[in-house]
């Protein structure tokens, strides 16, 4: 569950970009939380499950044992769980819509469209024949739904207007989970080409996910300099006076790896800093 806290992040800074206009709800905050982590928890059954199914999950794999690769979980268990939790985020997104728009039908009506498509997104990612993450569309799947969506969307719960100056901030999210993602394609660079995976490390080799990997990183940094610039909130500089020196080692370990295992623990760290960062955003445009 290391994606866990990287999933929330666009619900606290959205949630306290609202709470700095005065419009925060605690209930819908609390709603929107429980449906990011339902659609969290569907999308680690359905990776499990997908790449169980399709043999990519297997011995050769450099990250953590998943359930149907250890052999602790049958495909038909795994099946089952997925149906189960579907059906628990279609009712949380339909009681988050119902809480926050009530009688705005044409918010109501987007707003359980994007759940539908956020649960479509998370099952197919890698499950069924034509999976979007075999062919290398992941990335921008996840710079939509944890980045945009997350807080942009959440924002718009509370405020019911869209806040455009929040794209910086959603745009650096987005990056920072797509680096999370990105960090374990590279790792299993090796096997997904075995297996037809065609992820983008797959298909940019070493060095052009090397520096694909620079930008998802330093690109936020910018974004958030930016963002403090124009913005009423001159604290956010601070962000990167905080987070520099975490992000640049980081990015020296992932540059000077000498064996793609490696990169396991950095996916751990960049999903904690992505979610550090969301806390910082939250807290100093509060200041």
């Amino acid at each position: 569950m290391r994606t866990l806290p990287l999933s929330l992040s666009g619900i606290v800074v959205g949630s306290s970009a609202a709470y700095a206009v005065s419009s925060f709800d605690p209930t819908i905050f609390v709603l929107a939380v429980l449906t990011t982590i339902s659609f969290q928890v569907l999308s680690n059954f359905a990776n499990d499950y997908g790449d169980g199914v399709k043999g990519t999950d297997n011995k050769d794999r450099l990250g953590p044992q998943r359930g149907i690769q250890s052999g602790q979980i049958k495909p038909h268990t795994l099946r089952m769980a997925i149906w189960i939790n579907s059906f628990i985020s279609v009712l949380l997104t339909l009681l988050l819509v119902f809480v926050a728009f009530r009688s705005n039908f044409q918010s109501t009506l987007f707003f359980i469209g994007l759940g539908a498509l956020a649960i479509a997104s998370a099952i197919f990612y890698t499950v069924g024949s034509k999976s979007y993450g075999y062919k290398g569309y992941g990335d921008v799947f996840v710079f939509v739904f944890f980045g945009l969506v997350s807080v942009i969307g959440s924002n718009y719960l509370f405020v019911k207007t869209i806040d455009f100056l929040l794209f910086l901030p959603a745009t650096a999210v987005g990056l920072f989970s797509v680096a999370v993602l990105h960090l374990n394609n590279m790792r299993d660079v090796i096997n997904d080409t075995n297996f037809g995976k065609n992820t983008l490390a797959v298909r940019l080799g070493t060095r052009k996910s090397n520096a694909y990997h620079v930008f998802l990183i330093l690109t936020p940094m910018i974004l958030t300099l930016v963002y403090a610039y124009l913005s009423s909130s001159p604290y956010c500089y601070l962000i990167v006076l905080f987070l520099g020196m975490p992000l640049f080692g980081h990015l020296k370990r992932v540059l000077n790896r000498h064996s793609e295992v490696e990169l396991d623990p950095e996916l751990k760290k960049t999903a904690i800093l992505t979610f550090l960062y969301a806390c910082l955003v939250g807290v100093l445009i509060n200041l």
